[in-house]
């Protein structure tokens, strides 16, 4: 035996009109609809809800117990409806937030503290993976993606620009000299950041003229974590791809030089992932805005 919502506010109505006639009216419906469908719910129940007679219909003590304990369960289903309607205009709530280790760690966590403190009525969960592309969708509302998107059924918001950049330390250069060209790195020492389920041992390169260039590379060393990748770096072991917002200050500095200047790679822009904007809720496309003010201006480039 099963009832619905629209079977309670079906009678509801019933047990309002005081006659099959008027209920008709009510919903607009005939008469012999209104009388078969609540044949078929006292049929459904096993019990029989009104008395009915010529010209009125009196409710049953099974009738009045539907329609007393039906009308609540409606008044409940409203006040939840505007419950949840009040939570999904409203920046309160909890919010999941999954963003990569280095830059979540540096960006995202103080922005996601800061935000806490904008808004008290929001719970704040973030996680860090290096397997961006294995937690699932519905354990986050906000993910933070650097490169490029796989999966096109997300909706990417851009946050901040980011190039990747090929560089190493400048003991590193002196010793075994500069690569001319992709195919340089063959011979050289280099380190991979495996994360993101890329193939970490094809570089991509865009030549001067256009020309779409790969080289695949033999890693001396190799990490998942990408302030240990930069460390290797530092200490002259190798040729590194990095992205520019992990390695800018160093570039700027001096403790890295980029090599490969002529040619490009592909870019690794900063976006948030979030949900189809139906069902989206305001804490998170405030969050968001607040984490694209934060990067505003962008902060490695400054």
């Amino acid at each position: 035996m099963t009832i619905t919502s629209q079977d309670l506010e079906f009678f509801a109505v019933v047990a309002q009109a005081g006659s099959l006639a008027a209920a008709a009216r009510s919903l607009d419906v005939t008469l012999s609809a209104v009388s078969q469908r609540l044949q078929h719910l006292e049929r459904r129940l096993g019990v029989r809800l009104v008395v009915r007679s010529a010209r009125r219909l009196t409710l049953t003590d099974e009738g009045n117990l539907l329609a007393a304990r039906g009308q609540a369960i409606i008044d409940d289903l409203g006040e939840l409806a505007q419950t949840v309607t009040h939570r999904q205009s409203a920046v309160a709530g909890h919010l999941r937030v999954l963003a990569p280790f280095g830059f979540g760690r540096v960006y995202v966590a103080p922005a996601a503290a800061e935000f806490g403190d904008l808004h008290p009525d929001v719970t704040i969960e973030l996680h860090v993976s290096d397997r961006m592309g294995r937690v699932q969708d519905s354990s986050w509302d906000v993910a933070v993606h650097i490169g490029v998107l796989n999966d096109s059924a997300l909706v990417a918001q851009p946050l901040a620009p980011n190039a990747r950049i090929a560089c190493a330390a400048p003991i590193f250069l002196k010793r075994w000299g500069f690569p001319e060209t992709p195919a340089d790195l063959r011979r050289l020492s280099c380190i991979a950041i495996r994360e993101n389920d890329e193939d970490v041992t094809l570089w991509r390169f865009i030549a001067p003229d256009g020309e779409a260039v790969s080289v695949r590379v033999e890693p001396r060393l190799a990490s998942n974590d990408g302030e240990i990748v930069r460390e290797w770096a530092l200490q002259g072991l190798g040729i590194m791809v990095r992205s520019e917002w992990s390695v800018a200050r160093d570039l700027r500095e001096g403790r890295l030089i980029r090599v490969l200047e002529a040619y490009a790679q592909p870019r690794a822009d900063v976006v948030a992932l979030v949900a189809p904007r139906l069902g989206r809720a305001a804490r998170t496309q405030a969050f968001v805005q607040h984490l694209r003010q934060t990067l505003t201006p962008v902060p490695w480039q400054a």
